[in-house]
């Protein structure tokens, strides 16, 4: 495992699955936990501050963190070049794919955060490869679930996963001088060039400020790379979704260029009682538009399973009195 440095004020560390995480906690200690999990090569920042602002004053504590690989969490050294394109060509075959970890593992330590922090549990949040982190903890971990919301996200079914071919050779291109924080951050944006939501405005300006904050805040170039491969070697996981029996919800965007909205489809059609809502005009990013949207039916998720678990507790008090 590699070596962290301390985290930014505001932030700390917990010890967790075996790793080092960094998170921060926003809100009444007290008010129920939203967890919420990023994607691919993504820090606990890319939620957007606002939208955390936001729920924690519609009554939820709202932790955020870093997964492995990203961020100041335990930066992963595998000893191998991560060989991106070979692992796509073996995982759209059903071959078997060498990764230093899974996404089964990467769930792992979102549970291991809960147990650090003493939540029983929580509404889980994942945004991409986020919602596949939450998926499998639902489908192994559902009794620390209040909720699950899916964002953007899908099953590892090949068939209705793949974006654009302009969008998929962005995200396998590497950077200029990947050590390079300037090439860093034109190489994201032009990735959220291509991924970005054609109905919902986006500020360049700010959306450059933003990626600017991420890659100044902490850079592991491989880190999204073995990422991928914990994603690819996780395959299809559509046995795994029909065991969830937390509420869910599934949101994805009718113009997801990198993971179509089939995919959003089928993820909930595989989830028992999952509900779906198709948002036009969103692509695979969070503009402020978007994130309105995302406020209102996250929280209203939220607060029917809050309502529906208080409701289920009291007739099970009932029966026991």
């Amino acid at each position: 495992m590699g070596t962290e440095p301390a985290p930014p004020e505001g932030e700390a560390m917990v010890r967790a699955n075996g790793i080092n995480l960094c998170y921060q906690s926003l809100g009444d200690p007290g008010a129920p936990v939203i967890l919420l999990i990023m994607g691919l090569g993504m820090q606990l920042i890319a939620w957007p501050d606002a939208f955390c602002t936001s729920l924690v004053e519609r009554g939820f504590r709202v932790i955020r963190f870093d997964n492995r690989d990203v961020g100041h969490s335990t930066h992963v050294v595998w000893g191998q070049r991560p060989r991106v394109l070979l692992a796509v060509a073996r995982g759209v075959l059903g071959l078997p794919v060498r990764s230093p970890y899974r996404l089964s593992d990467m769930a792992d330590d979102a549970i291991g955060l809960l147990d650090a922090l003493q939540v029983e549990r929580a509404h889980v949040v994942g945004a991409s490869m986020g919602g596949m982190i939450g998926q499998c903890m639902a489908a192994r971990h559902p009794a620390r679930l209040l909720s699950l919301t899916s964002i953007m996200s899908g099953s590892g079914n090949w068939r209705v996963a793949c974006g654009r071919p302009a969008v998929l050779r962005q995200i396998l291109r590497r950077p200029a001088r990947p050590d390079d924080p300037a090439s860093q951050v034109d190489h994201l944006m032009r990735l959220f060039g291509v991924i970005g939501s054609p109905g919902f405005s986006t500020d360049q300006a700010e959306l450059r400020r933003q990626l600017e904050r991420g890659v100044g805040r902490a850079l592991y170039p491989v880190g999204p790379y073995q990422q991928l491969l914990a994603i690819v070697a996780a395959g299809d996981r559509r046995r795994e979704l029909a065991r969830i029996r937390v509420p869910t919800l599934v949101i994805h965007g009718a113009d997801d260029p990198l993971l179509p909205v089939a995919a959003g489809r089928e993820t909930a059609r595989y989830i028992a009682g999952a509900r779906l809502q198709v948002i036009q005009g969103m692509g695979h990013d969070l503009p402020p538009g978007v994130q309105a949207l995302l406020l209102e039916g996250i929280v209203s998720h939220c607060r029917g399973a809050d309502k529906a678990g208080a409701g289920a507790a009291g007739a099970r008090a009932e029966q026991e009195a």
